[in-house]
């Protein structure tokens, strides 16, 4: 994206600042805004989240049970999509839970699993698309600039076979779930360029921590371990991802919040790029689980081979991931084992249907994996 002018009058987005952050009830989003409201340093947060799911009011619960950080903490249940709330949301204030106007909004917001889209593709059009759409014209319509971050992902590269994606390389999505993060991301463009809005884009690796939702392979394939059910590995698990611990992924998106040249793309590379079955063998060893949990089913259709990212630009803007991926997977396996009620709770609900639909048949096709990895040092 070609930067626009910078603008004299706009806001630094520092200690004190007031930030609308969209998802943030989601696993990155919630992350972003603990870490934030945790260093105690004036900033006040308005969370919108429409709560699907995947959005969980319980992953804001450390911040909500500290008075001080609580009350830098503002929480509005709603859709991006809908012009009427986002507008009532970067429309000045006085007083109240938002003691000043939002200097900068965050865009977390996104129906973001894979196999979702490719069994429902409509609601990750309504929020990757047409919320972009929204949340940019509440920006444009504002009467103070304000700062406007899209969070995206590396899967808009589509499949790397070979070397690391750069920011220029083109988009490549192979799924409705990138395809509608790489819309957004067009979307964004045209605004920076046509209305020269300050705008910066970020696409982050693949993210695992702390309050992820067990969808997702990680989580899923530790909380299916505790309960010694199947593991249902996609095809032989060779997919290779560069894996990215949450608080780093939060921690890169507020450096670029606050440093990124406006109109610039940049890009998250995790910590650590390896196998999906290999990252499925240090979880069993970390969990004390036999390796026959594991099941060979059908892959999913359009399944990448592997991403890979290229952060010399992040870098350079003086970024470095702080979790090493020994440390961040022992973390998340410790973390989801002494935190049972919310995985739970996160399984319940229409989580039965939506596991039997997706894992079903292919679990009845399954087949045993033999171990080939050597332990790690998780």
């Amino acid at each position: 994206m070609s930067p626009p002018a910078e603008s004299a009058d706009r806001p630094a987005i520092g200690p004190g600042s007031h930030l609308l952050v969209t998802g943030g009830a989601g696993f990155i989003g919630s992350a972003f805004v603990r870490d934030i409201l945790g260093r105690r340093d004036g900033t006040h947060i308005t969370v919108l989240d429409k709560l699907t799911y995947a959005g969980n009011r319980a992953n804001l619960a450390p911040v909500e049970a500290d008075p001080e950080q609580a009350a830098r903490l503002r929480f509005v249940e709603g859709d991006i999509a809908d012009p009427v709330v986002v507008g009532s949301l970067t429309a000045p204030v006085a007083g109240g839970a938002a003691p000043r106007a939002v200097d900068a909004i965050v865009n977390f917001a996104a129906e973001s699993h894979v196999d979702r889209s490719i069994l429902d593709q409509e609601a990750f059009l309504r929020t990757g698309v047409i919320g972009v759409h929204v949340l940019l014209e509440a920006v444009r319509a504002a009467s103070r600039p304000i700062r406007y971050l899209q969070v995206s992902t590396d899967e808009v590269y589509g499949s790397v076979e070979t070397g690391r994606s750069v920011e220029t390389d083109p988009l490549a999505p192979r799924s409705p779930y990138s395809a509608a993060k790489a819309a957004g991301e067009l979307i964004v463009r045209s605004y920076v360029v046509t209305y020269g809005l300050d705008a910066v884009v970020t696409r982050g690796s693949n993210t695992y921590g702390p309050y992820h939702h067990p969808e997702k392979l990680i989580p899923l394939f530790v909380t299916n371990a505790i309960d010694d059910m199947p593991l249902p590995l996609y095809g032989d698990g060779l997919q290779e991802r560069d894996w990215l611990f949450v608080s780093d992924h939060a921690g890169a998106i507020e450096h670029v919040l606050r440093n990124g040249v406006a109109g610039e793309i940049y890009n998250i590379p995790g910590s650590a790029e390896m196998a999906n079955r290999d990252v499925v063998a240090a979880l069993l060893e970390r969990l004390g689980k036999p390796w026959s949990l594991v099941r060979s089913v059908p892959d999913r259709p359009g399944h990448d081979r592997r991403y890979a990212l290229d952060g010399s630009k992040l870098a350079a803007l003086g970024w470095r991931n702080r979790t090493s991926f020994v440390e961040g997977l022992a973390t998340t396996v410790d973390w989801f084992r002494a935190n049972e009620p919310w995985w739970r709770a996160a399984r319940s609900g229409d989580w039965d249907a939506y596991y039997e639909r997706q894992y079903g048949s292919r679990l009845s096709h399954g087949e045993a994996v033999a171990e080939t990895r050597a332990p790690s040092e998780v």
